[in-house]
């Protein structure tokens, strides 16, 4: 198969339908709106969660909570997923995220204690809980956090 040979499946392409172009088209004069009312209008319509006055259902709900928007957001990683690491290796955000193990390193990374170790690592992240730092420390590494 070459690149002149490629076509569209058969019925797939099919012409936009011109609205307001004579009455023999099927779709002259008001082209589809019907007469009058807010939707026939140029720029009509109502705008998302309108609805007809009553009070919109995002108005009626309870609001609850509170987003603190100077929260640091940490890459969270746990410390069974460094034992894929080999031992004695330093640990850092740019080494987690050629390892595959995070995707990007927001505003640093936090080691959380789920999973067991058995590798001394050397680990340099932004935050690591108690229970992680014992475990690292357990299995013969140490934690620096930045």
């Amino acid at each position: 198969m070459r690149l002149h040979e490629l076509h569209p499946a058969p019925g797939s392409k099919s012409k936009a339908t011109r609205a307001g172009r004579g009455i023999g088209s099927g779709l002259g004069k008001t082209a589809g709106r019907g007469h009058k009312g807010q939707k026939a209008r140029s720029g009509g319509g109502v705008r998302r969660g309108f609805e007809g006055g009553q009070m919109p259902l995002s108005r009626r709900l309870p609001k609850r909570g509170f987003t603190n928007k100077f929260a640091r957001k940490l890459a969270i990683i746990n410390v069974g997923d460094l034992e894929r690491l080999a031992a004695d290796t330093v640990v850092t955000p740019e080494v987690l995220a050629q390892a595959g193990l995070i995707k990007q390193a927001k505003n640093g990374v936090k080691i959380l204690s789920d999973g067991d170790i058995t590798r001394p690592l050397t680990v340099r992240v932004q935050a690591a809980s108690r229970q992680a730092i014992a475990k690292i420390e357990a299995a013969g590494g140490k934690v620096e956090v930045m």
